[in-house]
């Protein structure tokens, strides 16, 4: 069996279970960087590849100097890969099992002030049908924490406005996620006065369009995010991910439930909340050695 072909089998069968297009694009790449690299080898068949094989490549890894969390994405793939095919019986020892990655620390997300939070999400003030839309995009990303993939595949079906809130399906897992108040104006403003005139075509779906009615780019909304980052004073790398990051500590240090936090946000299990825990405790000895007389 070529390997080649057992990664284009295993792509396909992600695509079937409905897996994140952005995690099959990580896969595909990984996978692919392995293959050519065992090709250069002479090394083409499954059968070929042994345990050493696999450590020896993480080795020149991170020998050529590929960053830490680079080496450990590429070993999870790998191991994912080699999974599938002893679940398939196309290998009968794993020899991904034993594979050791670098450990990697979790960093700390850069997250937005309230403040800042605040100011950012008015930007968007004017009265046009693009200020209208945007601030009904910035309004609700920063009020369910989704990711921007899945902010520009809603639908306009998945938003329940009588009961604020919408149901976010990409990928495998299905989740509720409940909106407020601000959020709740901003888009029924965007559905009454300027979705109607942005998307004449009645057979479009989704939710959230760019200017000609077709479906925005992520490429396309990081840029208005940075623009009104900038208009809004806000110093330092801002993304539509910092708004999913702030989503979560600022409901973390208002006293939020992790596990609550933990289905919002769709993470697989709690570890990557408590990273916003974390975040919490550092900020609390900020404020003590900021504002405690003896310190």
């Amino acid at each position: 069996m070529e390997i080649q072909n057992k990664i284009s089998e295993y792509l396909e069968a992600l695509t079937a279970q409905r897996t994140a297009k952005n995690t099959i694009e990580a896969y595909r790449r990984d996978l692919k960087q392995m293959a050519d690299a065992f090709l250069e080898e002479q090394i083409s068949e499954i059968s070929s590849v042994q345990e050493l094989t696999l450590q020896s490549y993480i080795w020149r890894m991170e020998q050529s100097g590929k960053r830490p969390a680079t080496v450990a994405r590429a070993a999870a793939s790998i191991k994912a890969f080699f999974r599938y095919l002893e679940k398939n019986g196309d290998v009968t020892k794993n020899p991904a099992l034993q594979l050791k990655a670098p450990h990697i620390e979790k960093e700390i997300p850069h997250v937005l002030t309230p403040e800042e939070t605040v100011q950012l999400l008015k930007q968007p003030g004017g009265d046009s049908l693009k200020c209208i839309r945007d601030r009904a995009m910035l309004e609700l990303l920063y009020a369910t924490g989704i990711r921007v993939s899945e902010l520009i595949q809603l639908r306009v079906e998945d938003v329940n406005l009588a009961m604020e809130y919408l149901l976010c399906s990409q990928g495998k897992r299905e989740r509720v996620i409940p909106f407020g108040r601000s959020a709740r104006r901003a888009l029924e403003e965007y559905l009454q006065r300027a979705r109607p005139l942005m998307v004449p075509d009645a057979s479009q779906k989704l939710l959230f369009t760019n200017l000609s009615g077709q479906k925005m780019s992520r490429q396309g909304f990081w840029k208005l995010v940075r623009q009104y980052a900038k208009a809004a004073g806000i110093e330092g790398e801002i993304t539509p991910h910092t708004l999913r990051h702030s989503f979560a500590a600022h409901l973390v240090n208002n006293g939020a439930d992790l596990y609550a936090v933990q289905e919002m946000m769709g993470f697989a299990d709690l570890s990557a909340a408590q990273t916003y825990a974390k975040m919490h405790r550092v900020s609390v000895r900020e404020e003590y050695t900021k504002a405690h007389p003896r310190e």
